[in-house]
């Protein structure tokens, strides 16, 4: 964006697409792979970051935040029950430290997506987005981003936020710029978008940003958008969208900032079956890179993509994001079953090919417009798994700790 004027994802971008090994991960079994918590499902996990980006450390474990649901039913209705769950992590081993909020404490009816930052004062600042409306006989699918800002507390009795801090709407798509979020009806994928908000510092200025998922108006409808805001004296005011993909992709989601180098890398991800037409390319982490948070923003690696599911596994995972150390996280989604799409299979088949739980971690390598990935080698993974605890039966769910596949976060 210069002077106003976002970055825009094209059909010339996604015609230099191609399946590569350096933008390929490797093939694993969603299924197969251990649950951190095997009666919840686990996806679009993020770090709580220190206010200089790194990831926040209590007791000697690293504090993360996930959505989470109930690991019954069909996966896809999961999004109707998620809540924000805060988790510990010591080297490979996981503790589930909660529900992140009180029962009721959301203005939604559900919790979607965002962001986590440890203030110096002993805050801890969570911007999420608030889906539908507290109390409401069905899902709908209004989208704002909230802010709470609870007390951590770590003390002998464990980790956890305190209960009582309010939460609050900082931001909403505005219906000039970017188009409402208030849906009575849809679906993932198939609805408008504000949310997923991103807490990013620029190290240029110091200022504090959000990124969000948005919609802007197109005349197909595949209005996908990369929203910006900056906050002074204490309120968020919206500013032009980073990137807008020009008809081609109704979502980008889960955006968010690195910078490398000295450069400012944009990342998102989205869904084969959100592009205009559907599997035009395919599920991935994708990105542009500029030498400033406005721009002028370019493709990485010519197309924009970064990270994709291999062909013969184009559902394995989603939800990547890019530490500031250049690990990736992601969930493990589904498992192939060919000629069945198991978002609409009935819920025994979609749930045994499911895994909801944390993806092998991969690693990323930037050299200004281009990009690679590799996975952390099973040398450094069994290292990673030295001294893993697995949950004992009588321990409350609250306190297990499981293993986990990769290790998120780490400095290997």
């Amino acid at each position: 964006m210069t002077g106003g004027r976002p970055a825009r994802w094209t059909s010339r971008h996604l015609g230099l697409l191609a399946e590569t090994a350096s933008t390929t991960a490797p093939v694993f079994d969603p299924p197969a792979l251990p649950r951190i918590l095997p009666d919840l499902d686990l996806w679009d996990l993020w770090p709580v970051q220190d206010e200089d980006g790194s990831t926040s450390v209590v007791n000697g474990q690293e504090l993360w935040m996930a959505l989470s649901a109930p690991a019954v039913g069909h996966p896809e209705e999961r999004h109707d029950r998620a809540r924000l769950r805060l988790l510990g992590r010591d080297g490979a081993t996981w503790t589930d430290l909660g529900n992140a909020f009180a029962d009721g404490a959301s203005p939604g009816s559900r919790e979607w997506s965002g962001s986590a930052v440890r203030r110096a004062d002993g805050t801890v600042s969570v911007y999420y987005t608030a889906a539908g409306r507290r109390g409401e006989a069905r899902p709908t699918y209004r989208q704002s981003v909230i802010e709470t800002r609870p007390t951590l507390i770590a003390d002998g009795g464990g980790i956890l936020l305190r209960r009582d801090a309010e939460h609050r709407e900082v931001l909403r798509s505005d219906g000039r710029t970017y188009l409402s979020a208030d849906e009575p009806d849809g679906a993932p994928g198939r609805i408008r978008a504000f949310r997923d908000p991103g807490w990013f510092r620029d190290p240029a200025d110091g200022r504090d940003h959000l990124l969000a998922a948005a919609s802007t108006a197109h005349e197909d409808g595949f209005t996908g958008a990369i929203a910006l805001a900056d906050e002074r004296d204490g309120a968020w005011s919206l500013l032009p969208p980073l990137l807008i993909a020009d008809g081609i992709n109704h979502e980008l989601e889960r955006p968010h900032v690195v910078v490398h180098d000295s450069r400012y890398y944009l990342f998102f991800c989205t869904q084969r079956h959100t592009f205009h037409p559907a599997d035009r390319a395919p599920t991935g982490l994708y990105g542009f890179t500029a030498p400033s948070l406005t721009g002028p923003y370019e493709p990485l690696n010519g197309s924009g993509l970064v990270l994709r599911n291999p062909s013969g596994e184009p559902d394995q995972a989603y939800a990547w994001l890019v530490l500031p150390d250049l690990h990736v996280v992601s969930f493990a989604n589904y498992r192939t079953r060919e000629g069945v799409d198991l978002r609409s299979a009935d819920a025994a088949q979609a749930r045994a090919n499911f895994g909801g739980t944390i993806a092998p971690t991969l690693r990323l390598t930037l050299d200004g417009a281009t990009t690679s990935v590799t996975p952390i080698t099973e040398a450094m993974r069994q290292r990673a798994c030295e001294g893993t605890r697995r949950p004992r039966a009588d321990q409350p769910l609250s306190r297990r700790r499981a293993s986990a596949v990769g290790e998120p976060g780490s400095t290997l």
